[in-house]
């Protein structure tokens, strides 16, 4: 089917939301069929990779191979995009035995990394024929949210061994600098995140960097215990944001999951549960749930986004399960809420896990796979 698709689509969607959730439906059930077909659909995205700098374009047509960016970017691509595709590609790598596909995605991190700055705040475009950051703004949300979150879930998914430490220092340099970034209403004194483009902050913060929380929160296990209770007293300041509207985003939920499975402190589940009763009583409908133009009016938009159902509401089911469920010690979700087996990457130079395909299964499953089983 994929061979007669003719309109472009952003390879970062494809990524996170199908190649991701193929690959965690594979590590979840050992059937085969999905890992052929993530494979396939990595396999049509490859040539967006193809440029001069190895950042890759951010839109791509998978019949023809056909890749570009965005014309309102000026031909840039795009942070969050670039940047954010390093567990699916890994993870696939591992379980295939093919290292293409990790390839391409560390180069674009050894690209970043020539050019990282001492605050570790990259801005939001990236010229793909050089490989240098432009002029823009620099944002936890829109944009550049899920570069800071790879940084970390790469390390984590490696199993912080020493092969995978330059995702961990560079994620603790991005955490000074977004230290420099949180600022205090007034007189309320709830933390925010500003945008900052230049010298000058913007006192504005998107719902999408409310994921900075449970991120921070995640990270605190790879400090020492004064860092790391730092670090959690930041991720637990930093839990307000307000528009004039919801459209059932996930990031809020995502948080709190997080802070309730390394802190067990239950006011995280008592908030999430308020939340899950606000979508009942205001946006639930009869075929299922409606995002709202207004919050204070109620006014609905008729519309139930796809991460309602594959990330808002998983997140909330998981924020009321045991944490050995999908434990967060051989689990780490990717950006869409798919979560990966994690394995052990080697410090000996390959770029992909030196495991035996059979030993690969039984990493994963704890048995052969039913495709090699006697």
């Amino acid at each position: 089917m994929l061979g007669l698709v003719t309109r472009c689509t952003h390879g970062v969607v494809m990524n996170s939301r199908v190649i991701g959730g193929l690959l965690s439906a594979y590590d979840l059930s050992d059937d085969k069929v999905f890992l052929e077909k993530a494979r396939d659909i990595a396999d049509r995205l490859l040539p967006a990779w193809n440029t001069p700098s190895g950042i890759p374009y951010n839109i791509i047509n998978l019949r023809y191979g056909d890749a570009r960016n965005p014309r309102w970017t000026g031909g840039k691509s795009i942070l969050a995009d670039a940047g954010s595709e390093q567990l699916e590609f890994i993870a696939l790598s591992q379980r295939t035995n093919d290292p293409k596909y990790q390839q391409k995605v560390e180069y674009v991190i050894e690209e970043l990394h020539k050019t990282f700055p001492a605050d570790g705040l990259l801005p939001i475009y990236i010229d793909p024929h050089t490989g240098i950051t432009s002029y823009s703004k620099i944002s936890f949300g829109a944009m550049g949210d899920s570069f800071y979150e790879y940084l970390l879930k790469a390390w984590i998914q490696g199993n912080k061994t020493e092969s995978v430490t330059h995702y961990r220092e560079m994620w603790e340099t991005s955490m000074k600098g977004l230290k420099s970034l949180i600022r205090k209403t007034t007189p309320s004194s709830y933390a925010y995140i500003c945008e900052k483009t230049g010298s000058s902050l913007s006192d504005k913060m998107d719902e999408l960097a409310c994921f900075a929380p449970g991120m921070l929160a995640l990270g605190s296990t790879g400090y020492g215990p004064d860092e790391a209770e730092k670090f959690l007293s930041l991720a637990e300041e930093d839990m307000t944001v307000g528009t004039s509207w919801s459209i059932l985003r996930p990031e809020t939920v995502e948080s709190l999951f997080y802070l309730w499975r390394l802190t067990g402190n239950k006011t995280y589940q008592e908030w999430g549960w308020n939340i899950f009763q606000a979508f009942e009583k205001n946006s639930r409908v009869d075929t299922g749930y409606s995002g709202l133009k207004d919050v204070s009016s109620g006014e609905k938009d008729n519309m139930m986004q796809s991460f309602f159902l594959a990330e808002t509401l998983k997140y909330l089911y998981l924020l009321f399960s045991p944490p050995s469920f999908i434990s967060l010690d051989e689990w780490v979700f990717n950006t869409e809420a798919h979560p990966l087996r994690i394995a052990t990457r080697h410090a000996n130079g390959e770029t992909y896990s030196t495991i035996g395909q059979d030993r690969l299964q039984e990493r994963f499953h704890g048995r052969k796979g039913r495709s090699g089983s006697n």
